[in-house]
């Protein structure tokens, strides 16, 4: 019987000092100050909803894979009087065909999207390529989507099979099929390389 008081004491003596121990940090840490930091968003429009680094998208048109969207960095602004896309980093898109060769694409240095007017600007070092080959080189593009129309102030170059064709501010439609350069500053024959 001696052993068995002994054994709940040494349980009692030591939850007690467990006890004990606890409200000693307990109370000796209450009247600490606990440091932290405040933070607060002045200007919400400039702060973006979603930032993502290194993305790359699949987009299906009717169930198919058509498009891959492709970008370094992609802010939302949800906030601002026209929310937009952000892609600072520029932007790559390409469209498959039905075998998921690349048949079009666009690219630029810069990018947005303002959700508001649906429409997209691409900026420095803007190419696009449309399905029958013919490359568009510009430094600033615009694509109206809700309208299925592209068009450019800037100075526009179309590479064709056989010509060159330079001049200022352009229209087409959304997939370069038609398009009309509104001021034309030449057009230049390319020359073909001998076979030999």
């Amino acid at each position: 019987m001696a052993k068995k008081k002994s054994f709940r004491l040494q349980h009692v003596t030591i939850a007690s000092l467990v006890v004990v121990t606890l409200l000693f940090f307990l109370f000796s840490c209450s009247g600490e100050k606990v440091d932290t930091t405040s933070f607060s968003v002045e200007n919400r429009s400039k702060t973006p909803k979603l930032r993502t680094d290194s993305i790359t998208t699949l987009v299906s048109d009717s169930g198919i894979t058509r498009y891959r969207l492709s970008a370094l960095q992609w802010m939302i602004f949800d906030r601002d009087t026209h929310p937009y896309w952000d892609f600072p980093e520029g932007i790559y898109v390409e469209r498959f065909d039905e075998e998921f060769n690349v048949d079009a694409f666009v690219q630029s240095d810069k990018a947005r999207y303002d959700q508001t007017t649906q429409i997209w600007q691409l900026d420095y070092n803007v190419i696009a390529q449309n399905l029958e080959g013919e490359k568009f080189e510009t430094e600033q593009m615009f694509w109206d989507q809700k309208n299925e129309k592209i068009y450019s102030d800037s100075l526009i170059t179309i590479t064709q099979s056989n010509k060159i064709i330079v001049g200022y501010g352009f229209e087409s439609n959304q997939n370069f099929t038609r398009y009309a350069i509104r001021n034309p500053q030449g057009i230049f024959p390319v020359k073909e390389e001998k076979k030999e």
